[in-house]
């Protein structure tokens, strides 16, 4: 992506008004421009936790983001910077700052929790941030992590219960980074040293349940377990005394805790080489207008009443591109064709050859632009397009070839129309003269190259118009018998009925052509289709075992736990992934 579509500063993405939720359409133009591949970072946390400290840093930037050194909540809504990726060539690193969550100015937590969802849905990577140690006081504040079941649906299908909503949440949902701030603890444990990660697994153990706290004490650490395979944990300690902090800014790393700087080079190294490019199920790689297309249907579902949902969105951003994909196929068609055919073409074969090859090329175009096709209706649309494409070359081709031949005929013919009207022919041994005449024209007008199919069909029309002139000129040609006259008239009976039977024959040839050719251009279309199909079906089967294993892993630690009411939970997440592949292997194949 050219530099200059990358953004000097951050725009608001999300705006937050009043309680309502709206798209900035500043932002999606900004968006809409990224065709390179998307690596989405989001960060959310309470107000005034240094969440924007952080996201400026991954940025390369001092100021970007805006630093509430106050009290106050400084972002509102969720703001977008793209940036070029440090660490990747031909990507773009997103980062999403979402505003303070718990803003006591706010009053209502509702917008926080869609905050909270969108963040999630948007992003490849995402990072919580908090102040301090992670105990219970920290849980608590990550509520909204039990509340995703209740504000994102994984399916659309009404009767998909929580069990199947939870199990493929996993294959949508970002990886999860926990970072605590000004973080004063030392990390071990029964007295031996413990990583950061370490650090986050000891604290999402569960209590075994006696009471209702325990199990409130349960529900958060169980839906980050289940719901982020993958977690990470980074501590940074107080960056500087507090009276610098509003300076933040403005301060170079040599004023700063030099472990603090440290913390934050590491923070930022992981980000740039281990976040993923936002995907979609189907291995589907997200660039700026399909990031664009999933804010926009998230929002219109929330300001709708709706819960947001992943499948819906994934399909409503498949219709968009494979629209999109047919009509490049077809441009794809239209440009090759007019650079490469020539009408009329010889032999009919030869215009159907030509739309052979190209028609494939097309079909390529659409099967690389196009996914999630539920029941092919965009590639049966293609097909329709291309043999309506096909008939009207084949019509023009006629057409040419009719021009042509007509123009030949009429050249080549004059000076025979000319003789004609002179009433050359018409005298004693005429006759001869005129035929002799008429099989000479008739052979310069057949060693025409590049006549085309109506070639014969025109010259016969052409023929059967002088057959009164011909009959006329036979009949006043004394120097022939009257028999000789009947065997001449027999021979002509004779040559109309063999051009007509030619004719017939050659029309039912190019009907058979044409059938075949459809029965080409159908095998052809099941022929990608079947191969992109398997190799769907192969992404699918990858990224579902992958789910799986991490599913696997979940249930296997809370068995050893000993929590097995949880770890049959899981196994019945379990099993209801392996039934919907099962099911979607079915679908897929059918």
């Amino acid at each position: 992506m050219a530099s200059e579509t990358h953004m000097p500063g951050p725009v608001c993405l999300i705006e937050n008004t009043n309680g309502t939720l709206a798209v900035n359409p500043e932002a999606l133009k900004i968006l809409s421009a990224i065709t390179q591949p998307l690596v989405v970072v989001a960060i959310v946390g309470l107000y005034r936790t240094g969440k924007s400290y952080l996201m400026n840093k991954l940025a390369g930037k001092k100021k970007g983001f805006s630093l509430g050194s106050t009290v106050q909540s400084h972002t509102k809504g969720i703001w977008v910077w793209c940036v070029p990726h440090p660490e990747k060539a031909d990507h773009t690193l997103v980062l999403l700052d979402t505003e303070g969550l718990g803003d006591v100015e706010k009053g209502d937590n509702q917008n926080d929790s869609w905050i909270f969802a969108l963040a999630i849905l948007l992003s490849s990577t995402f990072v919580y941030n908090s102040m301090g140690t992670i105990n219970q006081q920290a849980m608590d504040q990550l509520h909204y992590v039990t509340e995703l079941t209740d504000r994102i649906q994984a399916k659309s299908s009404a009767d998909a219960n929580e069990a199947e909503n939870s199990a493929d949440f996993v294959s949508f949902f970002p990886d999860f980074v926990w970072t605590l701030r000004d973080f004063s603890l030392s990390l071990e444990a029964n007295g031996q040293p413990i990583t950061a990660d370490e650090y986050l697994e000891n604290s999402l153990k569960l209590k075994k349940v006696t009471s209702q706290k325990d199990t409130n004490f349960n529900l958060p650490r169980l839906c980050i377990r289940k719901f982020f395979p993958k977690k990470k944990c980074f501590i940074f300690d107080r960056p500087t005394h507090r009276k610098k902090l509003d300076q933040l800014e403005t301060l170079h790393d040599d004023e700063l805790d030099s472990e603090f700087v440290q913390q934050v080079t590491d923070f930022c190294s992981y980000i740039f080489h281990s976040s993923k490019v936002k995907t979609l199920p189907g291995d589907i790689k997200v660039n700026g207008p399909r990031l664009e297309n999933l804010v926009l249907t998230y929002i219109n579902a929330i300001g709708s009443g709706d819960l947001p949902c992943m499948e819906n969105a994934v399909l409503a951003l498949a219709q968009i591109e494979n629209s999109a994909a047919v009509k490049k196929a077809i441009a794809h068609y239209d440009q090759q064709m007019a650079q490469k055919v020539q009408l009329p073409t010889e032999t009919l074969q030869e215009l159907l050859d030509l739309h052979s090859a190209i028609e494939k090329e097309a079909i390529e175009v659409f099967i690389k632009n196009s996914f999630k096709d539920v029941d092919h209706l965009f590639q049966k649309e293609l097909a329709t397009e291309l043999e309506k494409k096909q008939e009207d070359f084949c019509k023009q081709n006629m057409k040419a070839s009719s021009d042509r031949c007509s123009v030949l005929l009429k050249d080549i013919f004059n000076p025979l129309e000319e003789d004609i009207k002179q009433g050359i022919y018409s005298k004693p041994g005429g006759y001869r003269l005129f035929i002799q005449k008429m099989q000479e024209l008739k052979k310069k007008y057949l060693q025409e190259p590049r006549k085309g199919i109506q070639s014969e069909e025109i010259l016969q029309t052409y023929l059967e118009s002088k057959e009164a002139v011909t009959e006329a000129i036979l009949q006043t040609d004394q120097t022939l018998t009257e028999k000789e006259k009947d065997i001449e008239e027999q021979r002509m009976k004779a040559e109309s009925a063999e051009a007509a039977k030619k004719m017939l024959e050659e029309m039912q040839t190019q009907n058979q052509k044409m059938m075949e050719q459809r029965e080409k251009s159908y095998q052809e279309h099941v022929k990608q289709l079947t191969e992109k199909i398997e190799k769907e079906r192969a992404q699918l089967v990858a990224e579902r075992e992958r789910d799986l294993a991490l599913k696997l892993q979940e249930q296997a630690r809370l068995l050893q736990e000993g929590f097995k009411q949880e770890s049959e939970q899981l196994r019945k997440e379990v099993e209801n992934l392996r039934n919907n592949m099962r099911r979607r292997n079915k679908c897929i194949l059918s």
